[in-house]
């Protein structure tokens, strides 16, 4: 049994693609077009050992939560 998921969700705002495997190794490849936000899903993948793999486009011009 795997133990995996896949989303891509679009609003009128924004298109997120994810994918987890929590019984990955750590690694992750993350593009939010927020840099902290990456470094901090990267440190949260690696230090809860799951692998994750995420882009994310939006609005980044109006604000960064959209």
């Amino acid at each position: 049994m795997t133990r995996t998921a896949t989303v891509d969700r679009q609003t009128r705002e924004t298109r997120v693609e994810v994918s987890v495997d929590l019984d990955g190794s750590g690694t992750a490849d993350v593009s939010t077009g927020v840099g902290f936000f990456d470094h901090l899903l990267g440190s949260l993948a690696h230090h809860a050992l799951f692998d994750l793999i995420g882009s994310v486009d939006g609005d980044l011009g109006v604000d960064d939560h959209h």
